[in-house]
């Protein structure tokens, strides 16, 4: 572990948990805070509304300003803001500046959260400069072939990539089994599988072919909603494949079910 994380212990840090942990994966958001606290900071987890992002690709920019106003008040207190999802880290850098007119004062409040805002990995990797301890990993079954989904949001927006990987490879000694199409969107998009379900079916299949090449028992990603969309016609098709968000895969005890799995 980072030998500077006692420096840190006064500085109190906001979790964006996002709806869809929220609501359908509280243990992606359990597992950040483990992964945080364990460089010194202590995490508050406020009272939070969605950050805006089905609203934005709605095209409802007024709806959007409304949320993103409350969130800009809400995290001004806080040194940073990270979020377990690429997706609502990139709509508030983003997109959020876009809404507000420059030059005034609101813009001006949303440029200090955009400038705090950080997707997980990428805060652990590229801001805590992370050193995570090793560990064993929790399955009983021995090593697993495990690809890696780079969601479009996180990887084209953010930069995200290379930061998750090296998580998983100082944590637990993964080497990924790379898919061809790693890199190609699963077909979720937000409200794009809803408009056009047909084409985002066959999107989601062409990952799941680049899933079976990969011959992977286990799936890792950093957005909820790809890793729903792809889990669940994963178990439709009657794939074995495991999915998760890595930060799962990251903490002392490591996952429990499947994402669209219970006990």
């Amino acid at each position: 572990m980072n030998g500077s994380s006692s420096t840190r212990k006064s500085e109190q840090v906001a979790l964006l948990v996002t709806c869809l942990s929220d609501l359908f994966r509280p243990q992606i958001a359990h597992a950040a805070v483990e992964l945080i606290e364990k460089f010194g900071y202590r995490v508050d987890v406020p009272k939070q509304t969605c950050c805006g992002q089905p609203a934005y690709n709605a095209g409802e920019e007024g709806k959007t300003r409304i949320l993103a106003e409350s969130m800009i008040s809400l995290f001004e207190p806080y040194r940073y803001v990270i979020a377990p999802s690429g997706s609502c880290a990139a709509t508030i850098k983003e997109h959020y500046p876009g809404l507000f007119h420059e030059g005034s004062s609101r813009h001006g409040q949303c440029m200090r959260l955009v400038e705090k805002t950080h997707e997980l990995s990428g805060f652990l990797v590229d801001v805590v400069k992370a050193d995570l301890e090793q560990k064993k990993s929790s399955f009983d079954d021995g090593p697993l072939r495990i690809a890696y989904h780079d969601s479009c949001s996180g990887l084209r927006e953010l930069g995200i990539r290379s930061q998750p990987r090296k998580l998983l490879k100082d944590r637990l000694g993964i080497d990924i089994s790379e898919m061809s199409n790693s890199e190609v969107c699963c077909g979720f998009g937000g409200m794009f599988c809803v408009k056009y379900p047909e084409i985002s079916t066959s999107m989601v299949d062409s990952k799941i072919d680049g899933i079976e090449d990969a011959e992977a028992e286990v799936l890792l990603g950093g957005d909820l909603g790809c890793l729903m969309n792809i889990a669940g016609r994963l178990r439709r098709l009657g794939s074995k494949t495991r999915v998760y968000h890595y930060a799962e895969f990251l903490t002392d005890s490591g996952p429990g079910p499947a994402i669209g799995y219970r006990k």
